[in-house]
């Protein structure tokens, strides 16, 4: 895995190794993050990356949210309760040099609390056909977390309808996965 473009283009991430089949860590392939970055990129959605606060729930290894660092994003705060992908995820941001850009929340991502900073980009990325997408969406917006015209990019095994407070803007299929973008109302 390497970051695709920005300030960090071409730099090598943490190798994933086995990973975590508990915790279904299954890291965005650096073809998906392109074609996902291309399409934030091409100007439907302004430039979403440009001095963003991202909030990257199910982080695992961090790829979307350290590429949209790289991207020009102002910060991250990843999300993610498993402990493999935390080692991995600490690694990536040492690697990267970025800790002072980043936060590392160790919990689970369906029970945030409250939070008084805002995000304007969330990628969401739950474990496949579990239904956690939904409450880790909820617990997001109950705690504050999302704000007022957030964009939210949801990945999926299948295409996700927009949930209260949210309004769909489009799905795209990659392989087995479906990328289906939401703003916040």
């Amino acid at each position: 895995m390497r970051i695709i473009a920005g300030t960090w283009r071409g730099r090598r991430l943490a190798a994933v190794g086995k990973g975590d089949a508990g915790a279904h860590l299954r890291p965005t392939t650096d073809r998906v993050r392109e074609s996902l970055f291309n399409i934030l990129g091409g100007g439907r959605f302004g430039d979403p990356c440009d001095g963003a606060v991202v909030l990257d729930m199910f982080a695992g290894t961090g790829a979307l949210g350290l590429e949209a660092l790289s991207r020009g994003a102002a910060s991250c705060t990843f999300v993610e309760n498993g402990r493999v992908a935390q080692g991995i995820l600490r690694e990536n941001i040492k690697l990267l040099d970025c800790t002072d850009q980043t936060k590392l929340i160790t919990r689970d991502a369906t029970k945030l609390g409250t939070v008084n900073k805002v995000a304007d980009l969330i990628f969401l990325d739950p474990p496949y056909g579990k239904n956690m997408g939904q409450k880790a969406l909820n617990a997001a917006q109950e705690g504050g977390w999302i704000a007022p015209q957030a964009l939210v990019i949801w990945e999926e095994n299948a295409e996700q309808s927009a949930p209260d407070g949210f309004t769909f803007i489009d799905s795209r299929k990659f392989g087995d996965s479906y990328m289906t973008f939401l703003r916040a109302d």
